[in-house]
């Protein structure tokens, strides 16, 4: 029998129970859709997180006090005072790796302006921070290294801040605000960042002089961390090589002891971040290849069903001289037929599942050729692979017994 009237007559069949030939894809329909969309999910994600890490920088580096344990528990860092101004001073003259470098200090407080208050950040920077982090001032200036000297009572603000304590659009520059009790006179507002690639907002924020936060709102000598950034992003290997070197040699820590210090960088993050997300991709996508088994089942046990009530026909065909290799591949057709039917139909519902999602979080849309590909050859493979056993009953009907079956 021709491979093209084998192709009609499963069609035909097929045609007689539209529902039933439906129904019995869904569960192909709803493996392929989901494994489609959560890879094409997954991509995006990690395209979207690369996105805002460079945006913020990747040859940047963060010096962390490093946390305590206690017990073999993670206390945190809170009481750790390793980092001081003179390991920002040696870290900026001690290697030519490095550009820029800002000591930081962060504090919550209640930010007041008239009758308005908001439950903010402040963080204590000099002024080379916001060209290391990528910062842009939207309205009026950064503050200066005379005012990082002086302490003085300046600041910048980001949106969030501006549209919680000036909800009337008052033009902020020039406006006093209140940090708990320091007054503080606004001199710049920074541009939008939104949000980075932990769901926070970057726009929650105040910068002020480091030394004014130090002094006047936490009164503490030492820093919760160092930002700096490499003079390139090759570099940025090397560039922490010589800081480890350096805080090492300030820190008088002896050869084989414990840093009291940590340094990371954009580039780390960005590889964990990667990794986490093809994780947890891969985990997702075989929870969701799991339906596929389902349908797969379902094929087959519509397969069988198919043959019982076709055990006449089956009869009939045979005794016409029909072989029977003839009917195991008109069976095996219908069951491939089916699988691939599901399969493209999944794929297009997945293609159109990943665009609303994505459409949606506002990240890039990307579709995997490669997984559409494999997953239309996993649909081919399901069709012969769950309907070789129904097929292969229904060629070994005895003939005499199938024109006999009521």
């Amino acid at each position: 029998m021709k491979f093209i009237n084998l192709i009609k007559i499963a069609w035909k069949a097929l045609l007689r129970n539209k529902t039933r030939a439906l129904l019995t894809m869904l569960g192909i329909i709803i493996g392929i859709g989901s494994v489609i969309a959560l890879v094409s999910i997954g991509q995006s994600s990690s395209l979207n997180i690369n996105k805002e890490i460079s945006a913020m920088g990747t040859n940047n580096i963060t010096v962390m006090r490093r946390s305590q344990r206690q017990g073999g528990v993670n206390i945190g860092s809170g009481n750790v005072q390793s980092l001081k101004e003179k390991d920002v001073e040696a870290i900026k003259y001690g290697t030519p790796y490095i550009s820029l470098v800002s000591p930081v200090v962060n504090a919550s407080v209640q930010i007041v302006y008239g009758a308005q208050n908001w439950q903010g950040s402040i963080r204590g920077v000099n002024e080379e921070y916001l060209e290391i982090n990528k910062f842009e001032i939207g309205l009026g200036t950064n503050f200066t290294e005379e005012d990082v000297q002086n302490s003085a009572k300046v600041c910048l603000i980001g949106t969030t801040v501006q549209e919680n304590i000036f909800p009337n659009g008052e033009n902020p520059l020039g406006q006093v605000i209140r940090l708990g009790k320091i007054p503080m006179k606004i001199v710049g507002v920074l541009e939008s960042k939104g949000q980075n690639q932990m769901g926070m907002d970057q726009d929650d924020v105040v910068l002020a002089p480091y030394t004014t936060v130090q002094k006047r709102i936490l009164a503490i000598t030492y820093l919760h961390s160092i930002s700096a950034s490499a003079i390139s992003e090759e570099a940025t290997d090397q560039a922490v090589e010589d800081i480890e070197n350096i805080i090492r040699k300030t820190h008088k820590i002896q050869p084989g002891a414990v840093d009291d210090f940590e340094v990371r960088t954009q580039k780390q993050m960005l590889e964990m971040m990667d990794s986490v997300m093809s994780v947890l991709t891969i985990l997702l996508s075989a929870v969701a290849a799991i339906s596929l088994l389902v349908g797969g089942i379902g094929i087959m046990n519509i397969m069988y069903v198919t043959v019982t009530e076709r055990t006449r026909e089956i009869g009939l065909r045979m005794a016409v001289g029909a072989k029977n290799s003839d009917i195991l591949k008109q069976f095996l057709v219908e069951s491939i037929i089916l699988s691939i039917f599901g399969g493209v139909i999944g794929i297009i519902f997945g293609v159109l599942l990943a665009y609303a999602a994505t459409y949606f979080l506002a990240w890039p849309f990307v579709v995997s050729v490669a997984t559409m590909g494999v997953s239309f050859l996993v649909c081919a493979a399901i069709g012969v692979f769950f309907g070789w056993y129904p097929a292969r009953k229904a060629a070994n009907l005895d003939p005499i017994n199938a024109l006999r079956y009521e």
